[in-house]
């Protein structure tokens, strides 16, 4: 394995994980009770995952132009499918990290609370009281969250069904155009420009049906109308969606590709 091909393996691992703890941020302000601040933070912690998506595509666009250019065959999609199993294991991680998160994220949006500064949040995480409570406040996902999914969840089978959807399409979405592109290297220009009309399809199913299903039953959980409990176990729910939809994305990397490459003529 190069160093390119790690790198561009870590850069997806970091967009999954972080994705995936968004979950974790609901459920710190639902215990907090401070929505807007914990969503605020965390935007923070997402502009790590934005800076790695702005380098993934360059650096996987600069793989399958020099594919192209020493005229190799066979390797380019094993390199696909290594991309998107990274995508499934961060997401899995993500998912396992989730408890642990919200522990964490719950006692920073405290501590912002009280002295409102970042750099001073900073510091109290590398501080001798920060560095033991990272040590001692890991957990596990409760089992029982997992044991009782089928029991008295807040989010419906069919917004399950959908987010598992919407996740295949989102994963596989940027690697779908650029493989497309190798596929097809007169018109790979083309092919790339295509990856914000299948991400957009995407973000505008987890806009319109998912987020605000969640948002809702947060609101539901502050308001008292559902549990703690319910809620923690439809983020579950919802995280082992996210995890099936980036399987998903690897039987539709494939024929994701040749509808793009036909779009491309088309146009």
């Amino acid at each position: 394995m190069d160093a390119q091909l790690v790198i561009i393996c870590g850069l997806t691992f970091v967009i999954h994980v972080i994705a995936t703890l968004a979950y974790a941020v609901r459920i710190a302000g639902v215990r907090t009770r401070r929505i807007a601040l914990s969503f605020s933070l965390f935007g923070i912690i997402a502009l790590v995952s934005r800076t790695a998506n702005s380098f993934q595509g360059p650096f996987i666009a600069k793989r399958v132009e020099l594919d192209i250019a020493r005229h190799m065959e066979g390797g380019l999609l094993d390199d696909f499918r290594l991309f998107l199993m990274m995508a499934t294991v961060a997401t899995i991680a993500g998912t396992l990290l989730i408890p642990t998160f919200q522990r964490y994220f719950s006692r920073a949006v405290e501590h912002f609370q009280v002295h409102r500064s970042v750099p001073r949040l900073l510091l109290h995480v590398f501080s001798r009281g920060g560095v033991n409570y990272l040590r001692y406040g890991v957990r596990l996902p409760s089992a029982r969250n997992v044991v009782r999914l089928t029991s008295g969840l807040s989010v419906s089978r069919t917004v399950i069904a959908l987010n598992v959807f919407a996740m295949a399409i989102w994963t596989v979405g940027v690697f779908a155009t650029l493989y497309a592109g190798y596929m097809k290297p007169e018109l790979r220009v083309t092919c790339a420009n295509l990856s914000s009309v299948i991400n957009g399809f995407a973000t505008v199913v987890l806009a319109v049906v998912i987020d605000p299903h969640v948002s809702v039953m947060t609101d539901d959980v502050i308001e008292g109308r559902i549990t703690e409990s319910s809620f923690r176990r439809a983020i579950t729910a919802l995280s082992g969606a996210r995890i099936l939809g980036t399987v998903c994305a690897q039987l539709l990397l494939v024929p994701a590709a040749l509808i793009i490459t036909r779009v491309a003529e088309l146009i």
